[in-house]
């Protein structure tokens, strides 16, 4: 079934108006260079998840994130504002994360309107994901957790673990391979202590994915399922050439599982060569083509993961126009029964 995509200059409210369609927000806070390639990710996963199911996906954008003249024309074209989203019925949610740059996400310039979506989101929608920085910042805004830094970027494909049954995991195996790109991790012990399950975790790279159920559905990722199978490998590519430019110190390291022996020593080489020949030109030459991965598993399963997501806003929506058929069909009997006369008072 088709997916819908609803930008500012074209309305679909007719497309809409059906019983089987969902109407799924966007909210894309990741960095510009990334900003693009975020929202056909999460188009892709979206569309192939579907199933039966019709799906209106609209964009949404928090004008507090620093952007480029480039990315603010395209915000222009295809995007809404956020504070649009206040007025707007939205079944699902997606919320990104993006590059920190504070040492407390509290001091990031998007803070108070991420708490607003988080807050607006927890009354008036039916489930929403939370991706990465936008995972830490819920649960922080939410119970007061803090994330905590780590001595190294966690960086890579992970091989992560379901810890218990939940129906967002049906049909999904046991055992996936999952990419994170992340400088901050949420420990498990506070998160089970305020009552967010965990779903699955790496030995590793800790927990992937765990939720919590209040008045909406709160589902998180630490990780990006959605990536493609080059997403890593152009990631590692910029914080290479940042270290040639000075901007970064140290080398990064080669990203976690993701590349084939063969590969780790292209990638040596290079790392070698930068070492010695630290410029920006230098970044001209990076092997890109040779250290592509092809296979990306993890993309995959993901698309389980969301269509079992699809699955749940459906089955809640249903519920939902159900009971409002119902109570609207009582209101209506109420009207057509006679009204009761009190019995006259005996006199004397």
């Amino acid at each position: 079934m088709p997916l819908l995509y609803d930008t500012a200059h074209f309305d679909c409210a007719m497309a809409s108006r059906g019983g089987n369609c969902l109407n799924v927000g966007l909210i894309n806070n990741m960095p510009d260079a990334a900003f693009e390639v975020t929202e056909r990710q999460f188009i892709e996963v979206i569309r192939a998840a579907t199933n039966n199911a019709v799906v209106s996906l609209k964009l949404f954008s928090i004008s507090d994130v620093p952007r480029a003249d480039r990315v603010r024309h395209i915000l222009a074209q295809r995007y809404r504002d956020v504070s649009q989203l206040w007025n707007t019925r939205v079944d699902g949610l997606i919320v990104t994360g993006t590059e920190p740059h504070a040492a407390s996400l509290k001091d990031e310039p998007y803070w108070a309107t991420l708490t607003k979506v988080i807050d607006w989101a927890r009354e008036n929608t039916i489930s929403t994901i939370w991706s990465c920085l936008a995972a830490h910042a819920a649960v922080l805004h939410a119970d007061g957790i803090e994330r905590r830094r780590l001595p190294d970027k966690q960086f890579g494909v992970y091989d992560c673990h379901v810890v218990r049954a939940h129906p967002l995991l049906q049909h999904v195996p046991g055992s996936l391979r999952v990419s994170h790109s992340r400088y901050n991790d949420l420990a498990e012990q506070p998160l089970a202590g305020c009552g967010y399950e965990i779903l699955t975790r790496s030995t590793v790279a800790g927990v992937d994915t765990f939720s919590k159920h209040e008045r909406s559905f709160f589902l998180f990722f630490q990780g990006h399922p959605e990536y493609d199978s080059d997403t890593l490998l152009r990631e590692y590519r910029r914080d290479i050439r940042r270290f040639l430019r000075g901007e970064q110190q140290h080398y990064p390291a080669n990203p976690h599982g993701y590349f084939s022996g063969a590969q780790m020593a292209i990638a040596n080489k290079f790392r070698d060569r930068a070492l010695t020949d630290r410029r920006d030109e230098l970044i001209d030459s990076f092997p890109m083509t040779p250290l592509e991965v092809g296979d990306s598993t993890w993309h995959t399963k993901s698309i389980g993961i969301y269509r079992n997501w699809i699955g749940y806003l459906r089955a809640r929506k249903a519920e939902e126009q159900m009971s409002t058929l119902l109570a609207r069909q009582t209101w209506r009997n109420s009207l057509r029964r006679p009204p009761r006369l009190k019995a006259p008072a005996p006199r004397g």
